[in-house]
């Protein structure tokens, strides 16, 4: 799968950002990870459909587990988390890993559809 609007990040050199309205798109087709904290994850910018929350900090302990056999896109609130974790799992060799550019402020600002 090739993403349309992917662009480099431009504080992590491995890190690749995607735009909110191609990954809401593309949700059946990704695997979609939430790393902010569960009361932000819940609260009020929701998050995006079909994601799984796995906080930052221990992104670390679930890095052998998480499911490869879709994309994976990082999700934070504002893309600065995310393109942590999206570093963090590039250097531990996963491939096919995708930071979302503006995190879940942009992807509220758009519009698209959320849960709480």
């Amino acid at each position: 799968m090739e993403f349309k609007t992917k662009t480099r990040n431009p504080n992590f050199e491995t890190v690749i950002d995607v735009e909110p309205t191609e990954v809401s798109a593309l949700t059946d087709q990704l695997t979609l990870i939430d790393v902010r904290e569960l009361d932000e994850y819940t609260g009020e910018l929701g998050h995006a459909p079909k994601s799984q929350l796995i906080v930052l900090h221990t992104i670390p302990t679930h890095i052998e587990n998480l499911p490869t056999e879709k994309p994976i896109v990082f999700i934070c609130r504002s893309g600065g988390r995310s393109a942590q974790a999206s570093a963090f799992a590039a250097q531990h060799g996963l491939k096919n890993i995708y930071n979302m550019r503006g995190g879940m402020l942009l992807w509220n600002q758009l519009q698209l559809p959320t849960e709480k």
